[in-house]
């Protein structure tokens, strides 16, 4: 790709499940008992991607951009975020090539919902379908995740300025 930089990055979140809460994930509700402890909206889908795009562009991490204890963040979306991350990259010249996300998660089940998040992270980034790609894992009853104490995600990132 001639006369351009690309550049990856890779993301990381995990939250803990918690009572009286709504979950939210890949900027979906998900019906379930529980939902993902956190400042914001505990979206570890979301969470993971907002950090790998700020480091495949050299621009920090969330915590960041986006402190826990900062009360501005306090419920945000994590589509909210992304659409923020978005705004920051395009002002430094960075578009999305591909983005793909993997949560780690036994309970509940998500790929019914898989599509729905790639829209809603779609649209907050601004990209075209097919830009984010989700996929969902278990540990078969290994660890937190295993254990279904929570939910943990990864995201790797290819970005490019032109």
């Amino acid at each position: 790709m001639s006369g351009q930089t690309m550049r990856i990055g890779h993301g990381i979140d995990a939250h803990r499940f918690v009572n009286g809460r709504a979950l939210m994930l890949g900027g979906v509700h998900i019906p379930y008992d529980r939902g993902l402890m956190g400042h914001s909206d505990g979206d570890a889908i979301a969470h993971a991607l907002v950090d790998a795009l700020l480091g495949a562009a050299g621009l920090g991490d969330m915590g960041h951009h986006f402190p826990s204890n900062d009360p501005r963040w306090r419920d945000t979306a994590g589509v909210d975020f992304l659409g923020d991350v978005a705004r920051k990259l395009h002002d430094e010249g960075y578009s999305v090539v591909s983005a793909h996300v993997v949560a780690v998660a036994e309970e509940p089940r998500l790929f019914p919902h898989l599509d729905a998040m790639r829209t809603a992270m779609s649209q907050a980034l601004g990209v075209e379908d097919g830009v984010v790609q989700i996929g969902v894992t278990t540990t078969d009853g290994m660890g937190f995740a295993g254990r279904g104490e929570g939910v943990a995600a990864s995201a790797t990132v290819l970005i490019a300025r032109q």
